[in-house]
């Protein structure tokens, strides 16, 4: 397949999804294939290249994980090890909790602590350190190791972890540890670093379909460990080559190795199958998977590897709520254009209009609230941001995602599917309690727990 039809393929698929700019990426059989398309800003366009900057988001935590790795490999930290055997002074709302909760337990989302704190402990060099003394703020919905929950909070803790054995700010600390020694001289949470090269700018959609430049370029500093890196579709197909060999000097090849391995299986997760350290796993047409995406204030971004074939795709693009669906597109035309590989959505059951008053409700996590509603034509789904943390973010928080419509998936019937809007081929599911009550709903691998029928 061409690489012209790979830039053609780029260019139709941003404009079909009203995206300002997408990078591509692909590493085939040892080559990299670069599509760019469009602008950084519709306020101040600047060409996409392949060493445009983008906000990785949540891929970020691939990069701590293996400077968490690292640090195990060199016989400083126990994934086995409770939290506290590094920070001593952690506290949670639970005691017990506290007392449990072991490294590993935060690389796989296996902690029970909830998604996160909305709180902006400033810009300054203890911003981790007082995020974790916030901690006993955050509810736990779970007890530690029974089950996967997708927690921002935990990534944020196990980023204190680096900064309490190396006696470094964590963003140094990963520097060191993981981006220098890989020459990722396009990857950096520093601002000022950030700002002096060429770098994409999230939009959102207003009401009329319009887009405007997100007003919060990322998250506060304290969330760095779970999303703050930016970089760019060069360096990340840097990132996917170390992860496609032996460790280097990084890391031993046996403890690479473990971070692909599944620690926790997932059900019906759009994440994937199960979870590694760091990595989320899933099987495409057969074919054993590891990757990562990353959802910002107006940008997305989508990292994908193959090791049995020595393939990695990543895609990042610059506008919401349809980024998630162009990287998708790309991805998926990517596997099956180069390796073959069908990656498709299940297909959902005919509406059964008996089942919609057990599942309607509100849900919630600490910061969004998901409701789902039903009428004579079918179920949907609403997930937005809380009025209240909307004010205190002073606005600069992504817009909500309106209703769009979900359809149950054959077997149990608790398991869905999102079929329209900006969250189209989302995966998820109800959860029971022991009486068989709906309590809960997953999505993106999150819980929100049912706060109202």
């Amino acid at each position: 397949m061409s690489d012209v039809t790979l830039s053609e393929f780029v260019e139709a698929t941003a404009n079909q999804f009203g995206i300002p700019g997408v990078a591509v990426g692909l590493l085939v059989d040892g080559r990299e294939v670069f599509a760019c398309h469009g602008v950084t800003s519709l306020d101040n366009p600047q060409p996409i290249d392949s060493d445009t900057l983008f906000q990785l988001s949540s891929i970020t935590k691939t990069f701590t994980a293996t400077a968490l790795m690292r640090l195990v490999a060199e016989g400083l930290v126990d994934l086995d090890a409770p939290v506290r055997t590094y920070i001593p002074e952690l506290a949670l709302a639970d005691e017990d909790a506290a007392a449990r909760i072991t490294v590993a337990n935060l690389l796989n989302h296996t902690a029970g602590l909830d998604w996160n704190l909305v709180v902006d402990t400033g810009d300054g060099e203890d911003a981790l350190a007082e995020f974790v003394a916030r901690l006993p703020e955050l509810d736990l919905i779970a007890e530690p190791g029974a089950r996967a929950s997708y927690s921002q909070a935990g990534y944020n803790l196990a980023g204190r972890i680096v900064e309490k054995v190396t006696g470094q700010p964590f963003e140094q600390a990963v520097a060191e540890l993981v981006l220098a020694p890989l020459g990722l001289t396009h990857s950096s949470f520093t601002r000022r670093e950030i700002t002096a090269r060429r770098f994409a700018e999230g939009h959102n959609a207003e009401e009329d379909g319009s887009l405007t430049v997100a007003r919060l370029w990322r998250p506060s500093r304290a969330n760095n460990p779970g999303g703050g890196l930016a970089s760019s579709a060069a360096d990340q197909l840097r990132w996917a080559r170390f992860h496609l060999g032996d460790g280097g000097t990084v890391l031993p090849t046996v403890s690479l190795l473990a971070m692909h391995r599944p620690t926790v299986a997932l059900r019906a997760s759009s994440l994937g199958d199960a979870i590694g350290l760091g990595w989320l796993l899933r099987d495409i047409d057969g074919v054993r998977t590891i990757g990562h995406g990353g959802s910002g204030n107006g940008q997305f971004a989508e990292l994908l590897i193959v090791p049995e074939r020595n393939f990695a795709v990543v895609v990042m693009s610059n506008a919401g709520p349809e980024g998630i669906a162009c990287n998708q597109a790309i991805v998926r035309w990517a596997l099956e254009h180069y390796l073959g590989l069908l990656d498709r959505d299940p297909e959902p059951l005919p509406y059964d209009a008996s089942r919609a008053a057990e599942l309607t409700g509100t849900y919630d996590i600490d910061a969004m609230t998901l409701t789902i509603a039903a009428d004579e034509t079918g179920l949907n789904l609403a997930v937005g941001v809380k009025p209240e943390v909307r004010v205190a973010m002073d606005g600069a928080m992504p817009p909500d995602y309106p209703a769009a419509t979900i359809g149950l998936l054959p077997g149990d019937g608790d398991e869905y599917i999102v079929t329209g809007g900006g969250l189209r081929g989302q995966l998820g599911y109800f959860s029971r309690d022991e009486r068989g009550t709906i309590v809960g709903i997953d999505l993106a691998g999150r819980l929100f727990q049912r706060v109202a029928a």
